[in-house]
């Protein structure tokens, strides 16, 4: 199960483990594929970003040589004495102005390109996420390591474009420097081997701070994620009652504060260090720059090369040097990024073993036999792995006829809900096995099994949306049927309820968003029914049905349920024997294992446990 969000705060910090030089060229196989996503999201915004980036590598060097012919172009017509044609001046001057427009238009157009190809890649992303949670196991929703690796997965949905540009800037850079350095390599070689040793030191340092980051980052993801949930429900329209009422707002904030502060700790000692280090590094990288300048001063002045040559190599060596700082550092960066990159991958990687067949049977129509369980018993994976013996059911055989009206009765914890979700499918059965006319669950096309098996839980979820999309969850593929989403209002008692709403059934539900109503608890109960009568389901499972509902409105509802379940299977979970007794049958359960079932008045004959929670419950209305 998932770890508790709100016990007591952690004793000890989590500790990061350090990344070293294998991890982080290791990250690095994940490029290919995400460039395979990246170009799978809009390959004519992928091609116009590299093609632009490269054109503009080309333009750093080509204006620092034609600046360089312009300043020699001057001095010659400065010798000349005003004698010299300068119409091949203002040609160079007309060439150098055009590169600086292109320049600044690529520049534009590749940040246009970039923000384009970013916000599509966050939304495919978000897209395929959400596809990919729909096809996992619900047992995989509740688990804490599980959702470690979700919730670091969407913090990779946005922002991931930036490796993109990393990689073309690093491609454009290196390209660049290619051109420059070509220059310097013709007047002294030795400069290129100065400029390589200055930047060193500052690389290895940055190199060392992206690991430590990136690992404390990683280590502190179920902190994090508890920091965003007490964020939450110290400010939440849901949990606000409950927050006052129970005086929970200093708790929750105190709690906060402790937890955000010593990441803040440790990540403001990591900030200084990193601070320091790269200033005193890079102080000497700039050292050793302003030694290769002065050297190519003193030529100048000693007249071995131009003016112009002067400006040229000055300029090529300041941004070879810049390039070299920013290949060697995005370098860093970029494996920075590819090791987030891998927290999304990890989460892709991760399959459901509750799936379809190869050859699945499709869900029988009309059910013959029925469901029967053979001995079944389910163990949540996590209690296994921790050494617990404890199961949520064991030994379970019992048939579910066609038609039959099955209630489940048992104490909190007994198995009840479990037992539905693996009549559901919606968890698989350690052991035994659950049959449906005489096939295996599993031997059934998963999708179309969910599709004839309507379940409404007791924790349904209260949709932020309209009264009528709420009701069309049932059968989201009917959302346009308005008729039939009336209808199942008429039959729940929710028609009721909209009718009092001022939108109707296009009436925002919930305080989320603008003009947003709230329902109560009763009135979400029926719009929640509703779900079940817009599912045309084989076998029909509701759990505390109407748990919020007055005695009138349950009367009401089961006289309606009668006809909706009336030729089809129906199980219901429920505390109130009023409406247990309704049932053709009803199994009890103790401990998640079967201690009784027969109708209401054969276990009242039995006077065993059924009989005993019966008459207590009867006591409670004398």
């Amino acid at each position: 199960m998932a770890k508790s969000t709100l016990g007591p705060p952690p004793t000890s910090l989590p500790t990061e483990k350090p990344l070293n030089w294998r991890d982080r060229f290791s990250a690095l196989k994940n490029l290919p594929d995400f460039f395979k996503l990246v170009w799978q999201t809009s390959p004519g915004l992928f091609l116009g970003n590299a093609f632009g980036r490269l054109l503009r590598a080309a333009i750093p060097a080509a204006s620092l040589y034609v600046g360089k012919l312009i300043i020699d172009e001057v001095v010659r017509l400065i010798g000349e004495r005003g004698n010299g044609d300068p119409s091949h001046l203002w040609k160079l001057v007309a060439a150098e102005f055009s590169l600086a427009v292109l320049s600044t238009a690529l520049g534009r157009l590749v940040s246009l390109l970039d923000s384009l190809l970013g916000d599509l890649f966050a939304n495919r992303t978000s897209i395929r996420l959400m596809e990919h949670a729909a096809s996992l196991d619900l047992e995989q929703f509740e688990d804490a390591t599980f959702y470690d690796k979700l919730e670091r997965a969407r913090r990779q949905t946005t922002g991931r474009t930036v490796l993109l540009s990393q990689v073309f800037g690093q491609v454009q850079e290196i390209i660049s420097v290619a051109f420059l350095a070509a220059g310097l390599v013709v007047y002294n070689p030795w400069l290129i081997g100065l400029l390589v040793l200055a930047v060193l030191p500052a690389f290895i340092a940055d190199n060392y701070f992206n690991q430590r980051s990136y690992s404390l980052s990683r280590s502190w993801t179920p902190e994090r994620r508890e920091l965003d949930y007490l964020r939450y429900v110290g400010a939440a329209d849901d949990t606000a009652k409950e927050v006052k009422i129970f005086g929970l707002s200093d708790f929750l904030i105190e709690r906060f504060k402790s937890m955000s502060w010593s990441y803040y700790v440790k990540n403001r000692a990591l900030a200084i260090s990193r601070t320091g280090w790269g200033t005193l590094l890079t102080a000497l990288g700039t050292a050793g720059y302003y030694g290769a300048y002065v050297w190519i001063i003193g030529r100048a002045v000693a007249g071995q090369i131009s003016l112009g040559d002067l400006t040229f190599l000055a300029g090529s060596f300041r941004q070879v040097r810049g390039s070299l700082e920013s290949i060697l550092l995005q370098f860093s960066g970029l494996t920075q990024e590819a090791l987030y990159l891998q927290d999304l991958f990890d989460y892709f990687a991760i399959k459901p073993t509750i799936d379809s067949p190869k050859n699945p049977l499709l869900f029988p129509k009309p059910v013959r036999k029925g469901f029967v369980f053979e001995n079944v018993g389910f163990q949540y994976a996590n209690a296994s792995a921790s050494g617990s013996e404890r199961w949520a059911i064991r030994n379970l055989s019992f048939t579910l006829v066609p038609g039959e009206k099955l209630a489940l009765v048992g104490e909190n914890g007994a198995g009840k809900t479990t037992l539905v979700k693996l009549l559901a499918r919606l968890y698989e059965p350690t052991e035994g096995r659950i049959l449906l006319d005489g096939h295996d669950l599993r031997e059934y096309d998963l999708a179309d099994l969910r599709r004839n098996v309507g379940v409404i839980f007791q924790d349904y979820v209260r949709f932020k949306m309209s009264a009528g999309v709420n009701i069309a969850v049932g059968d989201i593929d009917e959302r346009t049927n308005q008729p039939r989403i009336e209808n199942s209002a008429q039959r729940s008692l929710a028609d009721s309820v909209i009718a009092k709403l001022p939108g109707g059934y296009e009436q925002q539900l919930g305080k989320s968003f603008n003009k947003g109503v709230e329902l109560s608890g009763g009135e979400w109960q029926k719009v929640a029914l509703a779900r079940a009568y817009m599912r045309d389901a084989q076998l029909i499972i509701l759990d505390e049905p109407t748990a919020a509902l007055d005695a009138r409105a349950e009367y009401e509802v089961f006289q309606r349920f009668a006809a909706l379940t009336e030729g089809k299977s129906s199980v219901i979970i429920s505390h109130r024997f009023s409406t247990v007794r309704m049932a053709d049958r009803i199994l009890v359960l103790e401990g998640g294992r079967l201690i009784e079932l027969g109708s209401h008045t054969e276990l009242l004959a039995k006077n065993g446990r059924y009989a005993e929670l019966f008459q207590l419950q009867a006591r409670g209305y004398q």
